[in-house]
């Protein structure tokens, strides 16, 4: 991008990872949205948003499941084409679901191949520390961005939705360390405690985005429901800009209240 900044400029192309590379050289902050359709990429990427994540958080934001371990290729798949179609300059990163890498590089590769080529996606994001993985992919051609700390995919494990890394926090580093060197070209740090987040941030070439990790990681992601209000009891790491729950009930409210008192549909709504 030259001299332009990540937000200001290159309105002709796509986002790229160099430009994000380039952002934290020069120490530009960045958000990153998730978004799972055509209204609301279309919405972000006007808005500026540089890049969107087609989230595994799908499940329990969009397809009514508890949380994303269920999520399958096939349900993300579209999501993604969805939101690379509705989209124009954006970066769009879809989530490898639960189920469909951890196996072998080799399954992970296939499963990015068809992220690639039926949905358009420009990267892949993966969570843990699965660097032969990782290598393989970006052999491949496709950039990879890591997630570490609170991984969603293995809430089980982790005994729930918990801070991680106020003990092992020197772990973290270390992974967060290893997944640059495989080839990672960013890393999400999720639900970790703040002076963490910032000495990895520090400590990496590539950038960080925080999510539950403090203000001093290179950009910050939240899903969208949360940043709108849509969400009826979200995490203490979100913020609500807005309050469209409240905003729509009450839209539908007023809309059944007309239909009953038969002023909708208006003149101005109908058709002679």
């Amino acid at each position: 991008m030259s001299t332009t900044t990540l937000y200001g400029g290159a309105a002709h192309r796509r986002v790229t990872i160099l430009d994000l590379k380039k952002a934290k050289t020069a120490g530009e902050k960045w958000a990153m949205l998730t978004s799972y359709e055509q209204m609301t990429a279309e919405i972000f990427d006007t808005a500026g948003i540089p890049v969107l994540l087609v989230g595994d958080s799908a499940g329990n934001n969009f397809l009514g499941e508890e949380n994303t371990i269920p999520v399958t290729i096939d349900e993300m798949i579209p999501l993604t084409r969805a939101v690379v179609r509705g989209s124009k300059r954006a970066l769009v990163i879809a989530d490898l679901p639960f189920g469909s890498y951890e196996s072998s590089p080799e399954q992970a590769l296939a499963t990015s191949i068809r992220f690639f080529k039926e949905a358009g996606a420009m990267a892949v994001k993966l969570e843990g520390a699965h660097l032969a993985t990782i290598e393989k992919l970006t052999a491949a051609g496709i950039p990879v961005m890591g997630h570490l700390g609170l991984t969603p995919q293995s809430l089980h494990q982790l005994g729930g939705y918990r801070v991680q890394g106020r003990e092992d926090g020197e772990a973290i580093l270390q992974a967060a360390l290893a997944l640059e060197k495989a080839g990672a070209f960013a890393i999400v740090l999720e639900l970790v405690p703040a002076e963490l987040a910032a000495k990895i941030t520090a400590a990496l070439s590539i950038p960080t985005i925080g999510i539950g990790a403090g203000v001093n990681c290179d950009a910050q992601v939240l899903v969208w429901t949360d940043l709108v209000g849509l969400t009826a009891n979200p995490p203490k790491l979100a913020k609500a800009y807005r309050n469209l729950r409240s905003e729509i009930s009450a839209a539908a409210q007023e809309f059944a209240a007309d239909v009953r008192g038969g002023t909708f549909p208006g003149a101005e709504n109908t058709f002679n």
